[in-house]
């Protein structure tokens, strides 16, 4: 084990106080864009008042948002009007996005967004009571252009202050918070160190911090304010493309083998930390309870996820990860058209894995059944899901996302396949021609606040828009495909909820996003295109909102990925009975 980097860094709202919370800054009057969570930033502000100083410590993250959390009566309003600002550094609909979810906490009020305000970083805000009173706010939008660790220009928010110390003495500034400085130091540090020439550099590249920074629920759908989500999902995405930049890769190559990136992102009191270690990977799984699984409302333990796989009659067949894990499958034989059905390629998408558990029993049952499951194709991944589930219940932890090895399997090549040799050996099995793999997507916004805010590479799935489909298939098999998609999305229009539900994600989308860009098919969005990268001329991928979900929400998304896997694996029977 190796300590590449640690450091404790000076909390900016201490600072603030010591500098400004005595008598001498009498009169002082103070505004500052923090990143940190309000019930702090409102503590600090009583603590200044005390001395006579009078501060406004806001928020550098989503600060209109937050205006109107923190600000506005928002039960009282009649109608709103925000003119959002646009920047040539940055997507145009960037502060839009910034602004969401805020058209579903208004209440019934009459909300429009107008593009363009009268200055830079600044949202023009008209709000009409019901009462009659109308008020106009300039909501600032603090942001800084800067170069990231790749070589990319990049428009951030950042903390800002300005100051009003009497006698004509004003001044405003960039304020290089601790925030920022935790995650440049570490990334610097980690960019520095010299990994060696060869991928993977390292088997856990482990980055644990403490942050005093508590997260907030939103009354709208599964949208939690998490700085500390954030700051996970800035390091691992930033460190993927430093390696990706290393290794003389794209950015955005999924094939990239750096070793398992992990930020643990937890609360703690004081002063927000950092240690950086190159560790071994770990071997151990979390244990958990057994769940009923037709109604399990939480990720499945792996023990049970193996259980539920063997109670399946077939002939069993597994990989091995790069942890020494096992891949475990099955191979039902039947009389019908064999179909490959996975889950759990990417295992933080965690409603798959029940949903294609749940599809393949219930096709166990039928006569002449053929397929074959494989539901937790990377464990490795699933085992870090489990681990950072235990802190942090609900950030969507992408460090989960790929395997041990750093990459995304499907795009693995070589002699030394490991987990994507499940898919080989099903191929080889039936050469089946549908392979319907279930996946997922974020439950709530997905941001990188210090990498110019839209993920990189991942602008599309940064809001959530319903439960929707992807269909790749080879170019001769067009009209196959279009049956099967038609097939499928009106029998899932069928399940009770689930097109309320893609409604009202749609139209929250469209409001701070714009329109979705894909086909509406029976009422789901749909993306259909040629790809000829894989075996099977048919891949029918799904994409639930679930990462990460409990309860009756939880128990909604297994159940449309079992729905769609039977209603696939029907559509194809039919597909085939006249091809």
């Amino acid at each position: 084990m190796t300590t590449i980097f640690e450091g404790a860094f000076e909390r900016t709202l201490d600072t603030l106080l010591t500098t400004y919370g005595k008598e001498a800054a009498r009169g002082t009057k103070l505004e500052a864009w923090l990143f940190d969570d309000a019930a702090s930033r409102k503590a600090a502000e009583q603590k200044l008042a005390s001395f006579g100083v009078k501060a406004a410590l806001r928020s550098a993250y989503k600060p209109l948002l937050h205006f109107f959390l923190e600000e506005v009566d928002r039960a009282a309003l009649a109608s709103v009007v925000v003119r959002y600002p646009q920047h040539e550094g940055a997507p145009q609909n960037r502060f839009l996005l910034e602004a969401y979810p805020l058209a579903a906490l208004v209440s019934d009020a009459e909300i429009r967004f107008e593009a363009g305000s009268a200055k830079a970083f600044t949202y023009d805000v008209a709000l009409t009571f019901r009462d009659g009173r109308q008020e106009n706010h300039a909501v600032f939008a603090p942001n800084r252009i800067h170069t990231d660790f790749i070589g990319e220009t990049l428009l951030s928010p950042t903390g800002w202050i300005r100051l009003d110390e009497g006698c004509d003495k004003h001044r405003e500034c960039h304020l290089d918070t601790d925030y920022e400085r935790l995650f440049a130091g570490t990334m610097q540090a980690i960019s520095d160190h010299a990994w060696g020439d060869s991928e993977p550099y390292f088997e856990e590249l482990n980055i644990r911090v403490t942050l005093p920074i508590t997260d907030f629920r939103l009354p709208v759908g599964e949208e939690v304010i998490s700085l500390r989500e954030a700051l996970h999902e800035d390091f691992y995405f930033s460190l993927l493309e430093v390696f990706q930049k290393k290794s003389g890769r794209p950015l955005g190559d999924r094939g990239l083998k750096p070793g398992q990136i992990v930020p643990e992102i937890v609360f703690g009191v004081g002063k927000p930390t950092v240690v950086v270690k190159a560790r071994p990977l770990q071997a151990t799984d979390v244990e958990g309870e057994t769940l009923p699984l037709d109604t399990a409302e939480a990720p499945l333990a792996v023990a049970q996820i193996h259980a539920e796989l063997a109670a399946i009659d077939g002939q069993p067949f597994e990989a091995r990860s790069r942890a020494g894990r096992p891949v475990k499958a099955r191979y039902h034989k039947g009389s019908d058209a064999p179909v490959m059905i996975s889950g759990g390629q990417h295992p933080n998408e965690t409603t798959g894995i029940v949903g294609v558990l749940r599809a393949a029993q219930a096709l166990a049952a039928r006569t002449g059944s053929h397929f074959t499951i494989s539901p937790l194709e990377n464990p490795d991944g699933y085992a870090v899901h489990q681990r950072l589930r235990v802190d942090n219940p609900l950030h969507m932890h992408h460090a989960a996302r790929y395997t041990a090895l750093g990459d995304d399997l499907e795009y693995r090549t070589g002699a030394a396949l490991n987990e994507r040799e499940i898919r080989k050996e099903a191929e080889r099995l039936t050469g089946a021609q549908l392979h319907v793999n279930l996946h997922g997507y974020p439950s709530h916004e997905w941001t990188r606040p210090l990498s110019g805010y839209v993920p990189r590479g991942f602008a599309m799935w940064t809001l959530p828009k319903g439960f929707f489909l992807i269909m790749r298939h080879h170019a001769e098999w067009e009209a196959r495909a279009e049956q099967l998609i038609a097939e499928v999305t009106e029998r899932l229009a069928a399940v009770p909820g689930l097109l309320a539900y893609n409604d009202a994600q749609i139209a929250l989308y469209e409001t701070h996003a714009g329109e979705t860009g894909f086909r509406i098919i029976n009422g789901f969005p749909c993306m259909i295109s040629v790809d000829d990268r894989h075996t099977a001329p048919l891949t029918l991928i799904t994409e639930y909102p679930d990462e990460t979900i409990y309860g009756d929400a939880f128990i909604a998304g297994h159940e449309a990925q079992k729905e769609t896997v039977l209603a696939a694996y029907d559509a194809f029977q039919r597909i085939m009975a006249v091809a």
